[in-house]
């Protein structure tokens, strides 16, 4: 039987490829293990160079997704496709030190721990060659997550580490899968606390290839807080969309403001100008960041911006329709009038531009 599946999500990661599997090979020689290699469609053929080393060392695995992105998805994805009772999760690129396997696995083995965790902030630790605000950075990323993470963690942000089959099927249930913070969710998402350990390791350099760190990364971190606070609530979609309507909504009282009292057009013509800006505007951002997995590029983003539009006119006639009912009765109201015909709007867009503009079966 395989003891140690080590689960490694890529994206554009060629390059790194053989020397993964070699490293694996020479830390693991006394080991019962595989290595599953979770790809997101790399243009740079990461999948088929991975299935040709698979033909010749059957500890090799691939699993190809078409049409859906993250890390943390991935991960989880990859998780499932296995029955290894020990499960390990590290990066593709090199930067996480696999020397450090053999010893979280005999952690688990002797202690009675669920997860070992690679930390850099642990005494013999450390960042590499990190800048100074990438540092900054990550330390104020691991103080926010105590927001939902109660464990004493020293490094909450790490992306390297061991966990047993039965916390992990526990935590299952209740994961976001959202951005790259795998390790957070779990320990948000556990039933249990997670009884853990952290071992030290220092950060390496890239080895070959770029980045997947992006401005967008705040973005999904943030996304995974709030739905850890409140996504028992409302569909985590649901609150990135309302996030990027709430600046939408910043965009639309700023022109109704100026169109309206500085320019005095008809309130009317105003809301109407302010409603079509904002939607145009969340059309962009929600492409950006609401629906990343399923970004819309080239013809694509043409369409969808028409079925936006489409979708979002009978939102935007029952929000200019509302806000002008409610400015009728009470002229002095007028902003509330308009925010009105906001929310009124807003749970309509969602649920169609849902289905026509960014779904994932189109």
């Amino acid at each position: 039987m395989t003891e140690l599946s080590i689960i490694i999500p890529t994206y554009n990661e060629r390059d790194n490829v053989h020397e993964v599997v070699a490293r694996l090979g020479r830390v693991l020689r006394s080991v019962s293990w595989e290595v599953v290699f979770v790809d997101d469609n790399s243009p740079d053929g990461t999948s088929e160079l991975v299935r040709r080393i698979a033909q010749v060392d059957a500890r090799v695995r691939c699993i190809q997704r078409v049409g859906r992105r993250g890390l943390s998805s991935a991960t989880i994805e990859g998780m499932l496709s296995t029955s290894s009772p020990l499960l390990a999760v590290m990066d593709g690129d090199l930067q996480h030190d696999e020397a450090l396997l053999p010893q979280m696995l005999d952690a688990l083995r002797r202690e009675p721990i669920d997860i070992a965790v690679g930390s850099r902030y642990v005494e013999g630790g450390g960042l590499g060659d990190w800048v100074a605000s990438r540092a900054l950075i990550s330390r104020w990323a691991g103080r926010l997550s105590r927001i939902v993470v109660r464990a004493n963690l020293a490094d909450p942000m790490s992306g390297f580490f061991m966990i047993r089959r039965e916390p992990f099927h526990s935590a299952l249930p209740h994961l976001s899968a959202v951005g790259f913070k795998i390790l957070l969710d779990l320990f948000a998402s556990s039933p249990e606390p997670l009884r853990f350990r952290e071992l030290p390791f220092h950060f390496r350099a890239r080895k070959a290839g770029e980045s997947k760190l992006d401005s967008q990364v705040a973005w999904e971190y943030l996304l995974l807080l709030l739905d850890k606070l409140v996504g028992h609530i409302v569909p985590i979609r649901f609150l990135a969309f309302s996030v990027v309507g709430s600046a939408g909504v910043l965009l639309h009282m700023a022109s109704l403001t100026i169109l309206y009292k500085a320019l005095r057009l008809e309130f009317v013509i105003a809301q109407t100008i302010s409603t079509m800006a904002a939607m145009t505007f969340n059309f962009v951002l929600n492409n950006l960041l609401t629906y990343r997995d399923r970004r819309l590029k080239g013809w694509r983003l043409v369409r969808g911006w028409i079925t936006f539009n489409l979708a979002c006119s009978v939102g935007a006639l029952a929000n200019v329709g509302v806000a002008s009912y409610l400015f009728g009765t009470r002229k002095d109201f007028w902003a509330l009038s308009a925010l009105a015909g906001i929310l009124v709007g807003a749970v309509w867009n969602y649920a169609l531009t849902q289905i026509y503009t960014w779904n994932a079966r189109r």
